[in-house]
């Protein structure tokens, strides 16, 4: 298959330049409340709430978001998800103004960004499936795999700027105008958006019952063992492999590295998973896709593992770039089987699914990792949560050998043949 087939339709790549200019503020903004909610506190039990603040609302309304999603245009549903995260951006920028910042009390503050941060868990939880949705929308079926993988890698590579821009924004402009920044990206990706045309709504039950439609939903995920299978490795693996979140902590207090150092360690990860998805354009992975899931996630829990008993810096930044390398094959093999599985009538709903499980899971692994590191110490934190994922893939690969076996190239071949 042509490697670029998906970049040759203008409007994906209108799609791929808005999805980067969210993903690269969203990334940033992330970075920044953290870095400042760990310098206000020294508390490492912070950092996981400021994950856990995002991820219940966007696992409580995931269902939801994902019937409404399936009920409506996708481009004007991406727009008011867009303005939503501007408002929220704006928020955060007048909170970091110190003038502002100097008149509340420290409790005060920290309950106005957790705030934030919340409502933020709720726009996500719509934002993800309705940009699943609109690809299937914008390129032709015979192109989903190739259009999954450039998708995923303008996300990975988003998310190699976004920190890597923040450890160092944060060290020479301040937290302040770093979320000015952030602020305007959101508002560059809102107005490219408008340069999609609406598309049609492909769901045959408009208006259907709202607690029917998400059963439906739901027993469609759980009955495909491709899709529950995939959806169920990454998430423990994410969950129980977040050291990302404790960065903070290793760059202030284990490695010493300070703000830049902070920045080349956050994006480290994002670096291998994006040279990972490039490579992958060229090296397609649905060929024996489930045996590749399984073994990219055991080396990325061997990776974190690594991470977490390094006192090197450059050791601890080859860990995590191998790390983001091996997460960027799941991430790949992970979006392949949702496009090539799913109906377009139930992208939403799957989506939605997709956030409670994986998505959600990342801000999860936030908190579980900041809990873990108060009570067992940072370091023993990461190397529990790296064998956590070993144990993981190992009782997949045990009770589902037909996940073992799983291979993409019936679907792709009868995707091609379906598509003009």
């Amino acid at each position: 298959m042509d490697p670029y087939a998906a970049l040759r339709y203008k409007e994906f790549r209108i799609f791929l330049g808005v999805r980067f200019a969210m993903v690269f503020a969203w990334s940033m903004q992330f970075i920044v409340i953290e870095w400042q909610v760990y310098s206000m506190t020294k508390d490492p039990l912070s950092l996981g709430i400021i994950g856990l603040m995002e991820v219940i609302p966007a696992v409580a309304t995931a269902l939801f978001a994902g019937h409404v999603v399936d009920q409506k245009e996708k481009r004007d549903l991406l727009v008011k998800c867009i303005f939503g995260f501007s408002i929220i951006s704006l928020g955060l920028f007048i909170l970091s103004i110190p003038s502002i910042e100097a008149s509340f009390a420290l409790n005060h503050l920290l309950f106005a960004i957790y705030a934030l941060v919340f409502l933020g868990g709720i726009v996500r939880a719509f934002l993800g499936p309705t940009i699943f949705s609109l690809i299937a929308l914008i390129v032709p079926k015979k192109i989903y795999p190739n259009a999954a993988t450039w998708s995923s890698t303008t996300w990975q590579m988003a998310a190699v700027l976004g920190p890597a821009l923040a450890g160092f924004s944060i060290g020479y402009i301040g937290v302040h105008w770093s979320m000015c920044l952030i602020f305007g990206c959101s508002l560059m990706a809102l107005l490219n958006l408008f340069r999609i045309s609406r598309k049609p709504i492909l769901n045959p039950k408009i208006g259907e019952p709202i607690l029917q439609s998400l059963r439906e939903g739901l027993r469609f995920v759980f009955n495909s063992k491709a899709i529950f299978g995939a959806l169920t490795l990454d998430m423990v693996a994410v969950l129980f492999g977040g050291a990302v979140a404790l960065l903070p902590i290793f760059a202030q207090d284990i490695l010493k590295v300070g703000s830049e150092g902070f920045g080349i360690l956050r994006a480290a990860p994002a670096v291998g998973a994006a040279l990972m998805m490039i490579a992958s354009t060229r090296f397609p992975m649905h060929k024996y896709a489930g045996r590749k899931l399984l073994w990219a996630v055991f080396g990325f829990g061997i990776s974190i593992i690594v991470f977490g008993l390094s006192t090197s810096f450059w050791i601890s930044v080859i860990a995590l770039f191998a790390s983001g390398a091996l997460d960027g094959i799941s991430m790949v093999v992970r979006q392949t089987i949702l496009q090539l599985k799913t109906p377009d009538d139930m992208r939403g709903r799957v989506a939605s699914v997709n956030t409670m499980f994986v998505g959600s899971s990342n801000e999860l692994g936030a908190f579980e990792s900041g809990l873990t590191a108060k009570l067992m110490g940072t370091v023993t934190a990461v190397v529990f949560g790296g064998t956590m994922t070993l144990l993981t893939v190992g009782f997949t690969a045990w009770i589902s050998p037909s996940f073992r076996k799983l291979d993409l190239q019936k679907d792709v071949a009868a995707h091609e043949a379906e598509s003009p």
